[in-house]
């Protein structure tokens, strides 16, 4: 039997809309397992649609991550307060502002296909105050996409998708994890200088000092 397999065909595609929307509010269940599991059930028994699994891991994806966003929102104030104690300042949290309005798109989309980022790119979305409707064109078009290569490639390729998805998972794993560290490091090196720019860019309080 295929992993989850008894869970898919009782539930159907609630669970897996529900499984891929926990994950991606930051709670660490195997939404993309659930996906793939539902997609080589649908292609091996025919008592799934594979374009309801499709479309249910998307909306999964999509309401999961406005619900991680919502939260990292709510959480910006209590960082305000209290972000020195993880070294936080005011500075930092408008510094991550700023690299999130120049690039939070490519993390929002690209972070779908990455394990780690996967649970976390929505949550950094709201901390660092993306605007909502740029974070949720992304969102969608990175749900649907990944939701479609993932549930399309393990209907047509069966358990061979382990095969494929495997390399290419790690991989994506290691050159996220590869980015994050250059990134760090980047800033790291250049924090003063772009501390002014977000300054420049981002001048006066921060967003939850003005009341938005």
């Amino acid at each position: 039997m295929f992993p989850f397999a008894d869970l898919v065909a009782k539930h159907g595609y609630w669970l897996i809309a529900l499984t891929v929307a926990i994950e991606s509010m930051g709670i660490p269940l195997p939404g993309e397992t659930m996906l793939v599991t539902a997609a080589i059930y649908a292609g091996a028994t025919h008592h799934l649609s594979i374009a309801l699994v499709v479309a249910a891991a998307a909306i999964g994806a999509t309401l999961g991550d406005n619900l991680g966003f919502l939260i990292g929102q709510r959480a910006f104030p209590w960082l305000q307060r209290h972000g020195h104690v993880v070294r936080l300042d005011k500075d930092r949290l408008r510094l991550g502002e700023y690299l999130f309005r120049r690039h939070g798109g490519k993390v929002v989309f690209f972070g779908r296909f990455v394990a780690v980022l996967r649970a976390l790119a929505a949550f950094l979305a709201g901390v660092n105050r993306m605007p909502w409707p740029r974070f949720f064109v992304f969102n969608v078009a990175g749900g649907i996409v990944w939701a479609t290569l993932f549930g399309v490639g393990a209907y047509a390729l069966g358990h061979r998708i382990h095969a494929v998805a495997g390399p290419i998972g790690l991989t994506a794993l290691a050159l996220g994890l590869a980015g994050c560290v250059w990134l760090f490091r980047f800033v790291r090196r250049n924090e003063a200088r772009l501390e002014a720019e977000a300054e420049r860019a981002i001048p006066g309080p921060l967003a939850a000092d003005r009341g938005s």
